[in-house]
C-alpha cells in the first residue's frame, strides 16, 4: 500500500517538500506499527508445541476444575455476575499494576495443565517472550497484564476458581461439542437441554458480532471491563484481553457463523498472542527484580492515571 502522503507535485519549494516526506515516513511508520504484532513468532520456533494442552493426560485437579465449570457456567449465572460487577454497591478496590501482579505471585491456576509456576512469573514469561520478538510496547503490556483478571479470587465476587480461570465459550446456545475440551461435561448444565439456550444460534443470530456474544464469565471479561475505560489500548490489545481464552473460537474454529465485519482482524490478533501466553509456560523463570524496572515504566505508558479501579 503506497502511503497517501506522497508528495508529487514541484520540488522549489523545500519546506513544503520536506513537510509532505514528513507526513509520507509517519504513515509508513503507523502502518507498520499497526502489523508488526501479526508477524509470525520466533521465541518458540524450537519448542515441541504438542507437548501443550495435554488435557486428556492432565491431573485430577485440572479435570475436575472443567467438570464444575462446565456444570455451573449458565446463562443465569452470567447475567448474575455481570450485574454484581456493574452494580453502584460494589466496593471496588484500587491499586496500581504492578501491586495487582504481586497479588496474583500467591496463585497457581487449577485449570492449566501446562505449569506450576504463579501468575506473576508466567505474566512476565509472556511478556519478555513478546518483547524478545521485537513486538509493539502495547503488546508487551498485554502479556503483562492479561491475566490480572484473576483478582477475583482475591478481591471478593468469586464462587472459586471455576468462574474465574480456564478456557471460555459462550453461553445461550448450544456448547460447541469437541471444540470445547472435556464435552461430555456439559450434560451436567441445565442449559445444555434448554429449549432455547440449548439449540444451536440460541439467543443470538449469525452475523451479530462477536462482541454480542455472552461469555462464560471469568478474568477475560472481567480485565476487559475494567481496563476498557482505565487504559490507553487499541482495540486489538482488548481483543487479545477479552478472547485469549476463547480456544474454541481462536484455535478450534468454532462459532465463526456469528462472526461480523471486522471479527476476522481481531481473531488474528487474538491467534498472534496465543503463542506468546501458551507456549512461553517452558521458558525460564525471570527474574523480578532486573524486569521490574522496564515494566513499571510501560505500565505508565499505557495507565496514566497510574491508579486502577478493580
Amino acid at each position: 500500500m503506497a502511503p497517501s502522503a506522497i508528495y508529487n507535485g514541484p520540488v522549489n519549494e523545500d519546506g513544503v517538500v520536506l513537510e509532505a516526506i514528513s507526513d509520507a515516513v509517519d504513515e509508513v511508520n503507523m502502518l507498520k506499527a499497526q502489523t508488526a504484532f501479526a508477524q509470525q513468532p520466533q521465541f518458540d520456533s524450537g519448542k515441541n508445541k504438542t507437548a501443550f494442552r495435554q488435557y486428556e493426560a492432565a491431573c485430577d485437579r485440572v479435570r475436575a476444575f472443567y467438570v464444575e465449570q462446565h456444570a455451573r457456567q449458565t446463562v443465569a449465572y452470567n447475567v448474575a455476575a455481570r450485574q454484581r460487577f456493574h452494580s453502584a454497591g460494589r466496593a471496588r478496590a484500587e491499586m496500581t499494576v504492578w501491586q495487582a501482579i504481586e497479588k496474583l505471585d500467591a496463585l497457581v491456576d487449577d485449570s492449566d495443565p501446562d505449569t506450576q509456576l504463579s501468575q506473576m512469573q508466567h505474566l512476565l514469561q509472556s511478556a519478555e517472550a513478546i518483547r524478545r520478538d521485537g513486538k509493539p510496547r502495547w503488546m508487551q503490556l498485554v502479556g503483562l497484564i492479561h491475566d490480572l483478571g484473576k483478582l477475583m479470587l482475591f478481591l471478593g465476587g468469586a464462587d472459586g476458581q471455576w468462574d474465574v480461570v480456564g478456557d471460555t465459550f459462550p453461553v445461550g446456545c448450544a456448547f460447541a461439542g469437541r471444540a470445547i475440551i472435556y464435552p461430555d461435561t456439559f450434560a451436567a448444565n441445565p442449559d445444555a437441554s434448554h429449549p432455547v439456550y440449548g439449540s444451536a444460534h440460541g439467543i443470538y443470530s449469525p452475523g451479530c458480532g462477536i462482541a454480542n456474544l455472552v461469555m462464560s464469565w471469568g478474568h477475560d471479561e472481567y480485565l476487559y471491563l475494567v481496563v476498557r475505560d482505565q487504559a490507553r489500548l487499541p482495540r486489538e490489545a482488548l481483543a487479545m484481553i477479552r478472547y485469549h481464552s476463547f480456544y474454541p473460537w481462536h484455535r478450534e474454529g468454532a462459532y465463526r457463523e456469528f462472526m461480523a465485519d471486522g471479527d476476522e482482524d481481531l481473531l488474528q490478533a487474538v491467534r498472534a498472542f496465543n503463542p506468546y501466553d501458551l507456549y512461553s509456560k517452558s521458558d525460564g523463570i525471570p527474574s523480578v527484580e532486573e524486569l521490574k524496572p522496564y515494566y513499571l515504566e510501560l505500565i505508565d505508558e499505557f495507565f496514566p492515571q497510574q491508579v486502577i479501579k478493580w
